[in-house]
């Protein structure tokens, strides 16, 4: 039926005046099969456009329309476009009759629908609001005139009425957003309203009235925030997962860069809706516990470089907490004052004086002022509120308990030497040809007229040895050199600074024509630069000191060295390697020079050789004796003139009878172990060369880190026999002897959730039990700890500091409990009791904050170094390969033995995956083969092909959603379905600004229809956040839901 047929049959039915019901008879009658889209369009179109001819709508047409919209003849959108077409606001009783009509349906707008009728419905929306807004804003302009008649008031208030009543609910707003993100020009037409109806607002002399149109220009003004609005922040005040990872960045992580550090802490932040002051405050604890609570030694001066050094900033040198301050003030904050926020921070941390004043006695100075004076520096607090606050912390440091006078004189304050020492690592790195000696500040040492010939890093050192020499060795006395490379880490500049020592390493390669002087300084600059290269790796890492491979050129010694020879944590040697055995010949004459009895000459002596012969010249040795060859004594002496000397090559030997003794049985041990305490017994005669005692401490320090695991396991003392006790190592041996691990790990987390946060030392203790038992084991039994808390406060505590605990290995850790821990108690109904809330609802909460990290750490390739030098099975690689992926809708309750053959997802599927994920709703599900459906037709083919689905941590998600939409479509309702609802709800509070660039991407289309079904999850917000709304496919799927709401 044409238009113009249309108008005919409404022109002879207003003629012969039928009813509402005849006209709706004979229109059906003559209506065309299967009318379309269009058609229904024109036939509203028409009605209104009849009914509007005269001054006064014609109330027969008006009651076709009525009768149409009450039968579903016609639908929502349709009438809404064919309304908002209307533009003669001066005809007032034809705008009545309208908003009448409007009222028939605002209060129930749906849609049941295709996708496309739906759109529809959201473009209709739009349209009706300009409309309205447009009605505003013409009845507002003509209210301006002093003769207005009291009418267009009342017509203002009718348009205003309708406009409040659509905009109130969430819904029809969402709608509109769809819209908006649809049509971008129809929204501009939106803000041309909007300023117009604000321009002429100030002209209403009603109050009431003008701040009713105020809150809708408020309402339409929120449309594309609405996913911005955030759930009510968290009552409690203490946050471990803040402390926890600070401190494992303080304990762990020096050498990383800031801004994956305040990446992740604002990550943290936002998934926890932690308000800006109490999260300062809880960085501000963090760093002055650390401070408080570490060893004394290198772990104090690396918590001191952390909290008042590390920087990023080339130019100034804020400290860390002021740096993160400054980072964290680039983030959109809303409307508050990113400085009062600070201001209430600092108000916070001076009632806690205990603190901070625990903190002020460790370290001898005022920590609160020197941060007060940076944050100034920074903008970040006020002149007047950095007086005030400094003002109150001088005066409650008057009433701190203090140190003794004599006690308090002959401490150095730490954060002043870190400070001190930080322009010398600089200037040793921006000045190459400069003297260390110049550049050594006061602090490090006072160096003797001797030592004043001049040295330098980058220079010659053929030309001035010996003062390079006597810098390198006053280098070596107190804490300097710890101090120094405290200061590097903290800055970023310890590789480069490391750099330099390998290079000096490299030096007595070369050799010359030399006399004995020149050959004991040739000795010692390789010594030097060996024990302090060692001390590096065992501090901070052997990241820092290998570089990227180089096809040209060998790599220097220490670093095959260190890569073939040095034990470290994680890392198994093989004493049989070839790398142990030199050539015969070499290791006869070493020994022989080792075994006699006359002092080692140096002269022309190769180092680099000598270290590598010693495991082999060792290993003859203790053949020897244990052949009963050689006697105590005569191994005594070999042993002392190793270590006589050069302490490197005493390094190099323990450095392989630790391998080999980690290859025994425990009644192999004692002699092996025996050379180990004699190769550490100082030697003290006056034959050893300068700077003996100096060099002999870094050695012990560096052998007792060797050695340290080996003699835990036969329970035997190793410090005892070395001369000197020092004080214990730092976070090593904390595992009880005798203990199974299953019950260290139990008892050390009751520990931790009694105290309610994680310090530096469960944190170390952690971290052995995660290399000892595996991350499956670990994250295995840790989540059988949550699943025991049935008290919501107790189960969401626990899900905080098992956050924290979780970042020791958050990659590794995230793919096991997405990856084999979920899925076996989703698909096993023996396990899903477990699942019941609270303890469900706080797995779910873990899960979705691992995988939020994991993801966003992962994609921005800020993996630290402390992650990357753990070396782990792939956790997904167990999963087979027996059944097509695109098979899967709907799936019936499956067991856990079906999981792993149901979603294979290897790296050969990526297209089969994608295909899936793309998939439409209101196209067939399941398909025969991936050919039937070309990738044009999701509409979003292009944005899913660059997602890499041989990467291990999309190819978990993509199966746990797959999973999921599984045990949506099951039809068996229980704990796993509540678990599931509750999983998908925080993964919504969670995501940033409804972004569905993360975690959320791989939740396939069609899993919508189905989450909507849930009570929970059937709201406009959480479907707007489940739904790509950057795609057209996303928009489809979020308006067909919404609308059907």
């Amino acid at each position: 039926m044409k238009v113009v047929n249309l108008k005919q049959a409404i022109l002879q039915a207003w003629k012969e005046r039928w009813s509402a019901y005849q006209w709706a008879i004979n229109i059906k009658k003559n209506c065309p099969k299967g009318a379309t889209w269009d058609y229904i369009n024109l036939a509203v179109d028409a009605l209104l456009e009849q009914a509007m001819i005269g001054p006064s709508p014609n109330p027969l047409i008006l009651s076709y329309l009525k009768y149409a919209i009450s039968s579903q003849m016609v639908s929502y959108s349709s009438v809404l476009t064919a309304i908002s077409k209307f533009e003669d606001f001066s005809r007032e009783l034809c705008i009545k009759s309208l908003l009448e009509i409007m009222d028939m349906f605002s209060h129930c707008l749906s849609c049941h629908g295709k996708a496309e009728e739906c759109i529809g419905l959201c473009r209709a929306l739009l349209g009706a609001v300009v409309w309205l807004l447009q009605g505003c804003a013409w009845y507002c302009e003509r209210l301006r005139d002093p003769g207005a008649l009291a009418s267009g008031e009342a017509s203002l208030r009718a348009c205003q009425e309708r406009l409040e009543s659509l905009l109130l609910r969430t819904k029809n707003r969402a709608l509109v957003h769809i819209a908006r993100l649809e049509e971008q020009a129809s929204w501009t037409n939106v803000e041309q309203a909007l300023i117009k109806l604000t321009e002429n607002l100030g002209s209403l002399t009603n109050q009431t009235l003008r701040s009713k149109l105020e809150e809708c220009v408020s309402l339409v003004k929120s449309i594309p925030q609405m996913l911005c609005m955030q759930c009510e922040p968290p009552v409690q005040t203490s946050f471990p997962s803040v402390h926890a990872f600070v401190m494992l960045e303080g304990t762990m992580n020096l050498t990383g860069e800031i801004q994956p550090l305040v990446e992740q802490l604002m990550m943290i932040r936002r998934m926890q809706r932690i308000p800006a002051p109490l999260f300062v405050l809880e960085v501000w604890k963090a760093c002055f516990t650390g401070l408080i609570e570490s060893p004394e030694g290198t772990e104090e001066l690396k918590w001191t470089a952390f909290t008042f050094l590390k920087v990023c900033d080339e130019q100034g040198r804020p400290p860390f907490i002021p740096q993160v301050l400054l980072r964290l003030k680039k983030y959109p904050q809303g409307e508050r004052d990113f400085m009062e926020d600070v201001h209430v921070a600092f108000e916070y941390l001076l009632k806690l004086t205990p603190l901070l004043d625990k903190a002020d006695q460790r370290c001898n100075c005022d920590c609160l002022s020197l941060l007060l004076q940076e944050c100034n520096k920074l903008g970040l607090l006020s002149e007047s509120n950095t007086a005030i606050l400094t003002a109150k912390r001088t005066q409650d440091r008057e009433h701190a308990p203090k140190l003794k006078t004599t006690e308090n004189a002959n401490i150095q304050p730490n954060p002043g030497l870190i400070l001190r020492a930080e322009p010398t690592v600089t200037n040793i790195l921006k000045v190459p040809s400069a003297e260390l000696l110049q550049l050594a500040p006061q602090h490090i040492s006072t160096y003797p007229p001797s030592a004043r010939a001049g040295g330098t890093v980058d220079a010659d050192h053929s030309k001035s040895p010996e003062g390079l020499l006597g810098v390198l060795g006053h280098m070596l006395s107190g804490k300097s050199l710890d101090l120094l490379l405290a200061a590097a880490a903290a800055t970023g500049k310890l590789k480069s600074f490391a750099r330099k020592f390998i290079k000096l390493n490299e030096f007595p390669k070369h050799i010359t024509g030399e006399g004995s002087k020149s050959a004991s300084v040739r000795a010692l600059l390789f010594d030097i630069s060996f024990l302090m290269l060692c001390h590096v790796v065992q501090t901070y890492g052997s990241e820092v000191i290998l570089s990227e491979p180089s096809l040209s050129g060998e790599p220097p010694f220490f670093e095959t060295w260190l890569l073939m020879c040095m034990p470290e944590e994680g890392k198994t040697l093989n004493p049989e390697h070839p790398c142990f055995r030199p050539e015969p010949g070499k290791v006869e004459s070493l020994v022989a020079l080792l075994n006699t009895s006359s002092e080692m000459k140096l002269v022309q002596m190769k180092w680099h050789e000598i270290c590598l012969g010693t495991p082999a010249a060792i290993l003859e040795v203790l053949n020897a004796w244990e052949n009963g060859v050689l006697s105590v004594e005569a191994v005594q002496k070999i042993t002392d003139n190793i270590k006589g000397k050069v302490c490197s090559m005493a390094i190099c030997a323990v450095a392989w009878l630790v391998a080999h003794v980690r290859m025994l049985g425990l009644d192999e041990r004692e002699k092996p172990q025996t050379m180990i305490r004699q190769l550490m017994t100082p030697l003290y005669g006056e034959n050893t060369l300068q700077f003996y005692n100096e060099r002999v401490v870094i050695m012990s320090s560096i052998l007792e880190r060797m050695c340290a695991d080996v003699f835990q396991q036969t329970g035997q003392s190793l410090r005892g026999m070395a001369e000197g006790q020092q004080e214990p190592l730092p976070y090593r041996g904390l595992l009880p002897p005798r203990q199974p691990i299953r019950q260290a790990l139990h008892t050390q987390f009751r520990l931790v959730l009694t105290k309610g946060w994680v310090d530096s030392h469960a944190l170390h203790l952690f971290e052995s039990l995660l290399h000892m038992g595996g991350v499956f084991w670990f994250t295995n039994n840790l989540v059988k700890e949550l699943l025991k808390e049935t008290r919501k406060e107790w189960a969401f505590r626990v899900v905080e500091l098992l956050y924290s605990i979780f970042s020791l290995d958050l990659q590794q850790i995230t793919l096991t409990l997405l990856g084999h821990i979920l899925p076996n108690l989703l698909t096993d109904p023996a396990h899903w009791h477990s699942l019941a809330d609270p303890p469900g609802r706080a797995l779910a909460k873990l899960s979705v904050w691992s995988a939020l990290s994991s993801y966003s750490s992962h994609h921005k390739l800020h993996t630290s170094v402390r992650q990357r030098k753990r070396q782990r099975e792939d956790i997904e690689a167990s999963l087979s390969h027996s059944m097509p992926t695109w098979a899967l809708r709907p799936l019936p309750l499956i067991g856990p033995q079906d999981y792993s053959s149901l979603f294979p997802l290897d790296d050969t599927q990526p297209s089969k995956l994608m295909r899936l994920l793309s998939s439409n709703e209101d196209e067939p599900a399941v398909l025969s083969s991936p050919g039937d459906r070309t990738m044009s037709s999701s509409l979003s083919a292009a944005q899913l092909h660059t997602v890499n689905m041989r990467d291990p941590l999309n190819r978990v998600l993509a199966n746990l959603f797959l999973l999921i939409s599984s045990i949506l479509g099951s039809k068996t309702a229980g704990p796993h379905t509540q678990f599931v609802q509750s999983f998908i709800k925080e993964c919504v509070e969670c995501t940033e600004q409804g972004s569905r660039g993360s975690i959320l991407q791989f939740m396939p289309f069609t899993m919508v229809s189905e989450l909507v079904k849930l009570h929970v999850l059937a709201k406009p917000r959480v479907i707007l956040s489940i739904t790509d709304m950057t795609l057209p496919l996303g928009r489809r799927v979020a308006a067909k839901a919404i609308a059907a709401l």
